[in-house]
């Protein structure tokens, strides 16, 4: 698929269970983050940076954008595994970005887990370095999550 084709958009509610498709194929979901849970609260707070791609109608790309003010942040960056490394990635994030800086946000931060060395591989490629900075991380509410499979 030429990535001329992909449409990107706002998220709607009728996505969800496409977009949760899309973090399950990515393997983005983890235990202790329940998607839907993720998904809510994400509408309450800037939903319009909340992005899908999609191709010939089909979510195929998520990117959850967020501006607080000081930094911007990108999660649930993810493209399905037939449509990566056509230039789907950096087509919803360049979307994000442009958005974000719409807002005046001077830089953006995101998160790869460790192990993941295509994730770190590809955001090194676009320009992001690693902040010499430590990740932490205190859960305020309890998610129980526990349909990684589907």
């Amino acid at each position: 698929m030429p990535t001329a084709q992909l449409v990107i958009r706002p998220f709607k509610a009728a996505d969800t269970e496409a977009v949760i498709d899309v973090w399950r194929q990515c393997g983005l979901l983890r235990p202790n983050n329940d998607p839907r849970k993720d998904i809510a609260r994400k509408l309450k707070v800037r939903p319009d940076l909340f992005l899908v791609g999609t191709a010939d109608g089909s979510i195929v790309a998520t990117a959850m954008a967020g501006y607080e003010g000081h930094r911007g942040w990108v999660n649930y960056l993810g493209v399905l595994p037939a449509f990566q490394r056509l230039g789907c990635a950096r087509r919803i994030l360049d979307e994000a970005e442009r958005l974000l800086r719409l807002e005046g946000c001077p830089k953006i931060n995101l998160q790869v887990v460790a192990t993941n060395a295509k994730a770190i591989a590809f955001y090194n490629r676009i320009g992001f370095v690693q902040d010499p900075v430590l990740s932490f991380g205190k859960r305020l509410e309890r998610d129980e999550w526990t349909d990684l499979q589907g």
